[in-house]
C-alpha cells in the first residue's frame, strides 16, 4: 500500500500512531452501514418518497418524509453517545474528544428541537439497535407514516364527495 499523506488541518491533534489516522479518514458521514440498513429495511416496507439529507428542514435529518415532516437520525454509538451501549471514549487527547463528543451531542439535541419548533415529529435510530433489529426500531416511524397515509386518504376522500372526482359531472340523460 503507497504512503498517503494526509492534510492536517489544526482541528484535530496529530495521532500517536500513522494507522489510526488512516482509520479516521475512512470514516464517512453520508451512506454509513446503519443508514443503509434502514433505507433497506423502509424499501421492504414500502416507504418510499423520503429525501436524504434534506438541506431544507432544520438541521438536515438523514431520512426526511417532506410532505409528511417526519425526519429520521440515525446515529452512530461511538459519535453521537448512545444511552444503550455507552461506547467508552478514547483514553488518547481526552480533552479534545470529551469537548468533540459533548459538542455532538449538544447539536444533536439542537437539530432535533428546531425540528420539533418547525412541526416535525422526530426519530433517533441507534446504530447498535439498528444493527440488533432493524423492524422494531423502524416500528413508531412505521406506525406514524401509516397513520397520516390513512388521515390522509380519509379526508381526500371527504373532500372529494365519498371517494368521486370532484371535477366528475353528472351523466346528461
Amino acid at each position: 500500500m503507497p504512503k498517503r499523506t494526509y492534510l492536517r488541518d489544526g482541528r484535530a491533534p496529530v495521532p500517536k500512531d500513522p494507522r489510526t489516522s488512516a482509520v479516521m479518514s475512512r470514516i464517512r458521514a453520508k451512506d454509513t452501514t446503519p443508514e443503509l440498513i434502514v433505507r433497506q429495511a423502509l424499501r421492504e416496507r414500502g416507504l418510499t418518497g423520503y429525501r436524504l439529507h434534506y438541506a431544507k428542514a432544520p438541521g438536515r435529518p438523514d431520512i426526511a418524509f417532506v410532505g409528511r415532516k417526519v425526519a429520521v437520525f440515525v446515529h452512530g454509538c461511538f459519535w453521537h453517545g448512545c444511552p444503550h451501549c455507552q461506547p467508552r471514549r478514547p483514553r488518547t487527547h481526552k480533552g479534545f474528544w470529551n469537548a468533540k463528543l459533548d459538542r455532538n451531542r449538544e447539536r444533536d439535541a439542537e437539530k432535533a428541537q428546531a425540528l420539533k419548533a418547525a412541526g416535525w415529529k422526530v426519530f433517533t435510530l441507534w446504530e447498535c439497535r439498528v444493527k440488533r433489529d432493524v423492524g422494531r426500531e423502524l416500528a413508531g416511524v412505521v406506525r406514524l407514516l401509516a397513520t397520516q397515509r390513512t388521515a390522509g386518504s380519509l379526508t381526500s376522500a371527504a373532500r372529494t364527495g365519498a371517494g368521486r372526482s370532484a371535477s366528475r359531472r353528472p351523466r346528461k340523460s
